[in-house]
């Protein structure tokens, strides 16, 4: 036993040595974890006694790279918590870039979308977008029963189960449209690209698409364009060098508008594009 500050740095000490960079940050995550004691109630109570083995069971984890959403059990995006865990992508911030694209896109809240997203993993995209368009009717695909089982938990979470189908499948190939919208996350990672700790403790097929990184996108453009309704909206998350690639993917489907946001790092990190209105015959 120990106290509290005393565990602090005890954790903190480990994580450094493994090379986490905010260390004492992250400690006080883990003790918050393991005793129930929040960073305020830490500081204030520094000398509090506090038992030391489920803190420093957590501890080893990270720094053995599992990422923190992991051992905590949830990732927060854009303002809500989702739980995670092992074999589920964990949601970054960086794809709230293509929530912003699809409120930009798409600005009346009150519009009966029916939208899908592919690759669904923890439901962040599906479920988000279903909070922000309450008229809205959303279908989350995704290959992995383990993802889906985390997309269940977030749906009941978030009150969305009248509003989110889950379904397990290939992309578009168990859907029939038309949607309103598509979105999508999907793995860009070439197979020969160096991949950092933390992201091997995930799912590789979240991560990789074939040699290139562009094998989803080839499977998902062209059945999302004809799945869309006339004036629907494709968005896609892509890697930062991808935006050439999945623009020319786009505009080869017949998508119009196509066009790219950065995130706020200045990457390109969303392509998104729009089917053509469909004319009226003449008279």
């Amino acid at each position: 036993m120990t106290t509290v500050e005393g565990l602090v740095a005890e954790l903190a000490a480990l994580l450094r040595a493994a090379g986490i960079e905010n260390a004492r940050g992250e400690a006080r995550l883990l003790v918050e974890a393991a005793t129930g004691l929040d960073r305020t109630a830490q500081l204030r109570t520094p000398d509090r006694p506090v038992e030391t083995p489920a803190a420093h069971a957590l501890a080893v984890r990270r720094a053995a790279r599992e990422p923190m959403a992991y051992i905590l059990g949830r990732r927060e995006f854009w303002g809500r918590d989702f739980a995670v865990g092992p074999g589920v992508l964990v949601p970054r911030p960086e794809t709230e870039t293509l929530v912003e694209a699809v409120l930009e896109a798409l600005p009346d809240r009150r519009a009966a979308l029916r939208l899908v997203d592919l690759g669904t993993g923890s439901g962040c995209l599906l479920l988000t977008l279903l909070d922000l368009y309450p008229a809205a009717f959303g279908i989350g695909v995704d290959r992995s029963p383990a993802a889906l089982r985390y997309a269940a938990i977030n749906r009941v979470a978030l009150g969305l189960e009248r509003r989110a189908a889950l379904v397990q499948g290939d992309w578009l190939q168990a859907l029939a449209g038309p949607f309103d919208l598509v979105v999508a996350n999907p793995p860009y990672i070439g197979s020969g690209e160096a991949r950092d700790a933390e992201t091997r403790h995930e799912p590789e097929a979240a991560l990789i698409a074939g040699r290139d990184g562009l094998d989803a996108y080839r499977a998902i453009v062209g059945a999302a364009a004809s799945a869309l309704r006339p004036g629907g909206l494709v968005a896609l998350e892509i890697g930062w060098a991808q935006a050439p690639a999945v623009t020319d993917l786009a505009r080869s489907a017949g998508l119009g508008e196509v066009g790219v946001r950065a995130d706020l790092a200045g990457r390109a990190r969303v392509v998104i594009g729009r089917r053509a209105m469909e004319l009226s015959p003449a008279p």
